[in-house]
């Protein structure tokens, strides 16, 4: 990569490189094990011209998301987060059937787990997702969706046959798509001229302040600002107007932006959270120079409390198979001599191998058969979530530990 890819400038810093690891959601069958993997450099860097952050496109939203592993409905706290924010929006925007006439489209709508709720209010909606198995969930759960990734000329084809959306929603996806500039053109040809598009993405600011490293990965070609948000939206014909600052994903900015000729002044927490990004340095180098530091740090740390429990003979063993939990095993170079297995509620994943480290995903029962002494939470942005669900371990004197932002082990109590 010598260029960004929104505006173009060839000044790129280096933010941290983490080495070369697989793609994070390359889960491995049995039969794959003794066949080579491929592998790419994970290196963010970052452009002083415009301040976004950036990893290189080594791998194509096709070779990713055609076939897809993760499923928004596997976690509680995600499917009612989505619930609320339906609720907001029909409430904010007027989308209600006894309103007016609406129509909601969500791109990478996964599988229905948020248009279901508008399906549940009579509201018209579609669904826009790339991947044909969750896709095909999510129909067969009652939400229409189109298998299609958006680009200018998707977006223009589901506006001549459906009309334009009242309201678009995007989340999760800003960061999961190489062609910023060609993607929110796609968005501006779906929305209506008076209407709203709705974005959802993990915040730069807490990658950086919380050392959220793991949530690098070949999926995320870029990451936010609201800065280089606001820019990256400009590209396509769109104005921020709004922002929020959500506990998502260990922090996320929810970004409501309209069509430039109708958008406005933004409002008062644009400006707030734009000042907090500059006062943190995200508009400077000196912002950035210490992080790879910290990440080494948490390296450290979590590979030194895995070596000292095996030479106690304590057991740890993971939970969750996270896109995120691939690069930290990857970048810490985890085996299953210090991580025998880890556990997902995704069936889909049972009886697969992460990649890379080749440690062996299996049903969340076997935590509760084989009573470790440890659990390594590797989606740790669920953390109040999983204490709650992992509250079990506290019958034989079992703890969790969570990497980020730093190693803490957790007494959790029934």
């Amino acid at each position: 990569m010598t260029r960004c890819r929104l505006c173009g400038s060839a000044t790129l810093a280096s933010v941290v490189d983490l080495g070369a690891t697989p793609p994070c959601e390359s889960f491995l069958a049995a039969d794959q094990l003794d066949r080579p993997e491929p592998t790419y450099p994970l290196h963010l860097r970052v452009c002083t011209d415009c301040w976004l952050a950036q990893i290189p496109p080594l791998i194509t939203p096709e070779e990713t998301f055609t076939q897809y592993a993760y499923f928004s409905s596997y976690s509680t706290s995600w499917v009612e987060h989505a619930r609320t924010f339906v609720a907001d929006a029909v409430r904010r925007l007027r989308l209600g059937p006894e309103d007016r006439e609406a129509f909601v489209v969500e791109v990478a709508s996964n599988d229905g787990y948020l248009l279901r709720h508008l399906v549940d209010r009579g509201v018209r909606c579609l669904g826009i997702e790339p991947s044909v198995n969750v896709g095909a969930a999510a129909r067969d759960a009652g939400v229409p969706t189109l298998t299609e990734f958006l680009d200018p000329a998707t977006g223009a084809a589901v506006r001549a046959e459906h009309g334009p959306a009242d309201l678009v929603v995007a989340n999760n996806v800003y960061a999961h798509i190489p062609d910023v500039v060609g993607f929110t053109q796609g968005l501006r040809a779906l929305v209506a001229d008076d209407g709203w598009v709705s974005i959802e993405v993990q915040h730069l600011l807490t990658l950086i302040e919380e050392n959220q490293y793991d949530t690098i990965y070949h999926e995320h070609f870029q990451y936010y600002t609201v800065a280089s948000a606001a820019r990256a939206l400009a590209s396509g014909g769109l104005t921020l107007v709004d922002v929020e600052l959500l506990p998502t994903h260990g922090g996320s900015v929810r970004l409501w932006a309209r069509p430039t000729g109708v958008a406005g002044e933004p409002t008062r927490q644009v400006a707030e959270v734009l000042d907090r990004e500059k006062a943190a340095g995200l508009r400077e180098l000196s912002g950035y120079t210490e992080f790879s530091a910290r990440v080494a740090k948490v390296r450290r740390d979590l590979l030194r409390f895995l070596i000292e429990a095996a030479e106690r003979g304590e057991t740890v063993v993971g939970y969750g198979a996270p896109g995120k939990g691939n690069t930290l095993l990857n970048h810490c170079g985890i085996r299953p001599d210090l991580l025998p297995y880890t556990v997902d509620r995704n069936p889909y994943k049972h009886g697969r191998f992460t990649p890379g480290t080749r440690i062996p995903i299996l049903a969340p029962e076997q935590i509760a058969a084989d009573r470790p002494d440890y659990v390594l939470v590797l989606p740790w942005n669920l953390r109040a979530e999983l204490v709650e669900q992992l509250s079990f371990v506290h019958a034989w004197g079992g703890r969790l530990v969570f990497p980020i932002p730093q190693l803490s082990i957790v007494e959790v109590t029934s």
